[in-house]
Formats: structure tokens, C-alpha cells, sequence
């Protein structure tokens, strides 16, 4: 078989950080992060950091923009030129416009060449752990259709969760009450928010921990992880929207090693389009299960 040429890529909020973008030669698409009226490109000329000193010092809340059809036309005409089919896996349907409008591009596209868009279904390295699937296809020489249908299937197969540490961004945002804001604040409690990928990556909330964060994760890590026989091992990720104490990180990851044998553990910090939804100190423990699992 000739060689295939292929771009994998992804959405910016995909989050699996600069070693395995440059393992799977992946092409990132970022969102848009729009602060103070001005709009900026998500890893590019803003940071988390920014976002939450805007809104601790100003009130300034950031907003998110979805990248619209014209620039992913622009982007993937780029790569057809050159002859490439385009795997692109996008932002949950159910979280943004993002899939929508590069399935629009792509349908525009379609007597110029190849671009196949999947609906990751999730958000940061719930998606990011399809985009590893897909650049692992790619180095396989699993042809392209065949990559495309595989990964799709994988979609059911993603586990993503995180703990929220505060609920100031959320409530600030509208995504939840400032009562409930409140009542969390005055018990202390630590709330997981789950992704639901059976419903293309909206979100619901989970368990809640009381007390303080560091034994929250370690509870939390306890109740992904622990004693489960259903794991995909090849990957799990640890990703965090920039953590207080740094030390936090290295306990998590240290008891994951000590519930399960991952092969590799990859530490990310999420992209400016979920970090300024969750606010800081958020951290959650992504993985794949074995297909036909019963999700979270």
C-alpha cells in the first residue's frame, strides 16, 4: 500500500499537551476566547492565569466563540492542497457549535478532497484520548475510512470527570445557581462534574466530597479507578486547569500507580476554553473502558 497522507487533528480544547501533539503530528484548530469585548486565540496570546485574574481583580468574565465554517474551510483547504485526507476530531456536539460548523466546511469541501469529522462527544483529553486513538491508527497504516469508523466507535468508550475546587466560574456563568454556590462554599464540598458522552459531551454533576482538595482528589481518584477490570491501560490523563499547589498534581499521579498498571500517565493543563468554565484548582482523571462498559 502507498503511503497515506493524513493530517490528524483537533480542536484546541482537545488538551493533550505539546509531547503527544508532536508524537501524532497533530494539527490543533483553536477556539476563541473573547475578554473585555477583545477577542483572543486560545494558546496563543491568552492564559488560564489571565482568565482568572481578569475575573478575582475585575469581574471581567471571559466568554468562549466557537470557530465558524469559513475559518475551517480556510484551515482544511490548506492541507487538501497539499493532497492530505483531514481526520478531525472536534469539540463535543453537545458543548459547542464547533462540529457543526466543521462538518459544514467539510461538506463544502467535498469536491476538493477528504475531510472526515468526528464528534468526539466529550471535552479536553476525553476527546484528547480519540485524537491518541486516531494518530495510533495513523501510524499503524490503518487506512482512513477504517480509522474513521473505529474511532467514532470509541466515542461511548471515554470516561472524563473532573473535581471543581470552586463554583465561582460556573455560577458566574450561568451554569449554576448562586445559592447553590453558596451552600457548596459554606460546607466545603468539592462536586464532580461528569461527562455525559451519550449525550455528546453535556454535563452533569456527580458525587460531591467534603473538606479539602487534596483529600477530595485522592477520594476521587479512589472512585474512578479503583479495583475497575474494565480499563483501556495504554493512557490515562491527568488534566488540570492550573493547580495552587503543584504538589497536588504529583499525589494524584503517584496513586494512580498504585491502583493501576497505565502504561503511560500524561499530565495536561487544560486550554483556555475549559479552564475559564471551571476556574482554577480543577482537576480530573481521564481514561478509556473497554467497549460495552458501563459508563460513569
Amino acid at each position: 500500500m502507498p503511503d497515506q497522507k493524513i493530517i490528524l487533528s483537533a480542536d484546541t480544547p482537545c488538551d493533550i499537551g505539546d509531547e503527544l501533539k508532536a508524537r501524532y503530528h497533530v494539527s490543533l484548530h483553536p477556539l476563541h476566547i473573547i475578554l473585555d469585548d477583545k477577542q483572543y486565540t486560545d494558546g496563543v496570546d491568552i492564559t488560564s492565569a489571565q482568565l482568572y485574574d481578569a475575573w478575582w481583580k475585575h469581574k471581567l468574565l471571559p466568554r468562549t466563540a466557537a470557530i465558524n465554517p469559513e475559518e475551517y474551510e480556510s484551515y482544511f483547504s490548506n492541507y487538501l492542497d497539499q493532497g492530505y485526507d483531514i481526520i478531525h476530531v472536534s469539540l463535543g456536539s453537545g458543548l459547542s457549535s464547533s462540529h457543526a460548523n466543521a462538518t459544514i466546511a467539510a461538506e463544502t469541501l467535498k469536491d476538493k478532497g477528504n475531510v472526515y469529522v468526528i464528534d468526539s462527544c466529550s471535552l479536553s483529553t476525553g476527546f484528547g484520548l480519540l485524537v491518541c486513538e486516531a494518530g495510533e491508527r495513523i501510524k499503524a497504516g490503518i487506512p482512513t475510512k477504517q480509522i474513521v469508523e473505529e474511532v467514532s466507535a470509541l466515542t461511548q468508550d471515554t470516561r472524563a470527570s473532573f473535581i471543581l475546587d470552586t463554583l465561582e466560574f460556573m455560577r458566574a456563568g450561568g451554569r449554576c445557581s448562586s445559592i447553590t454556590q453558596i451552600g457548596a462554599a459554606m460546607l466545603n464540598l468539592k462536586p464532580t462534574i461528569i461527562v455525559k458522552n451519550d449525550r455528546q459531551g453535556s454535563m452533569i454533576v456527580g458525587k460531591k466530597y467534603m473538606g479539602k482538595l487534596a483529600p477530595s482528589l485522592m477520594k476521587y481518584v479512589d472512585d474512578q479507578i479503583k479495583d475497575r477490570t474494565d480499563l483501556v491501560l495504554d493512557r490515562v490523563f491527568v488534566t488540570h486547569s492550573g493547580m495552587d499547589d503543584p504538589a497536588i498534581i504529583d499525589k494524584v499521579v503517584a496513586r494512580i500507580k498504585e491502583l493501576q498498571p497505565f502504561k503511560e500517565i500524561f499530565v495536561t493543563q487544560a486550554s483556555c476554553t475549559i479552564s475559564c468554565h471551571c476556574g482554577p484548582n480543577t482537576l480530573g482523571v481521564l481514561f478509556l473502558t473497554k467497549p460495552g462498559s458501563i459508563s460513569n
